[in-house]
């Protein structure tokens, strides 16, 4: 008994360890490592950093806010043309028109519109938005429109002020404000008056709002100088409406009153 004991304190250690490496190879080959997989699994689930239902709601909280961010742009996009729709049933003879391009180079200048000379558009066409002025129309295909903005430095319009009748015109300074040089020396207006298109211009509708006068200097030139703060979104167009042009393609020319 005595010997036994002392063969097996000398020889049991490496026989367990060796069985137990034989095992091992032996439940490998047979269950093609998943059984280790699993073993591994419950030994090391303790030290594991986040339990699975964890991170499954933390992956369905990210949807749910993912979600939530949709609606919200749905929502305010359904608002828009909500708004759009109330203004386009006082403007029956406009066509609603989604702005489907923009260049970051002439962000200011002008923008493509998805409605052409198959919904009616012509080169010439008046065009605003929800605040007041965009723009004219100045090429057409048969199903898109480029629109000049109003901002654009090459853009004038003739506009007059609201409470003094008093006219002028208006130059695009690339950005949401305008100069407006008048035509009289004396002109009655001041800070905060309404400015829109004037009734005796060839190429818009008269009365479309441009925007209220921000500044004035009486001191510039031959006569006053203001800058209009422009009340249409010319920054963040989505939609706008194109009107009929005043007149006709033939009488369209450099003489033409803006």
């Amino acid at each position: 008994m005595f010997s036994l004991r002392r063969w097996w304190e000398r020889h049991g250690v490496p026989i367990v360890v060796t069985g137990l490496v034989l095992g091992g190879v032996w439940l490998l080959r047979h269950t093609q490592g998943s059984a280790i997989a699993e073993i591994y699994y419950w030994v090391s689930r303790p030290f594991q950093g986040e339990p699975q239902g964890v991170a499954i709601a933390r992956l369905t909280s990210a949807r749910v806010r993912e979600l939530e961010q949709q609606l919200a742009e749905v929502q305010a996009q359904n608002d828009k043309l909500r708004q759009l729709l109330g203004y386009l049933e006082k403007q029956p003879q406009a066509i609603a028109a989604p702005v489907i391009g923009r260049s970051a180079d002439s962000w200011w200048q002008q923008v493509t519109v998805g409605r052409g000379e198959a919904d009616g558009v012509r080169v010439g066409a008046a065009v605003s938005g929800i605040g007041g002025l965009v723009g004219r129309v100045v090429q057409v295909t048969p199903h898109t429109s480029r629109v000049l903005l109003v901002s654009d430095p090459a853009s004038r319009v003739g506009v007059a002020v609201s409470r003094s009748r008093d006219m002028g015109y208006i130059e695009g300074q690339g950005s949401l404000e305008a100069r407006l040089q008048f035509f009289e020396k004396v002109p009655d207006v001041r800070p905060g008056d309404a400015i829109a298109t004037s009734p005796v211009s060839r190429l818009y509708p008269a009365g479309l709002t441009v925007g209220r006068i921000k500044t004035l200097n009486k001191e510039k030139g031959a006569a006053p100088e203001a800058i209009v703060e422009l009340t249409a979104p010319l920054e963040s167009l989505e939609w706008v409406l194109i009107y009929p042009p005043r007149v006709a393609k033939e009488s369209q020319n450099a003489n033409a009153l803006p």
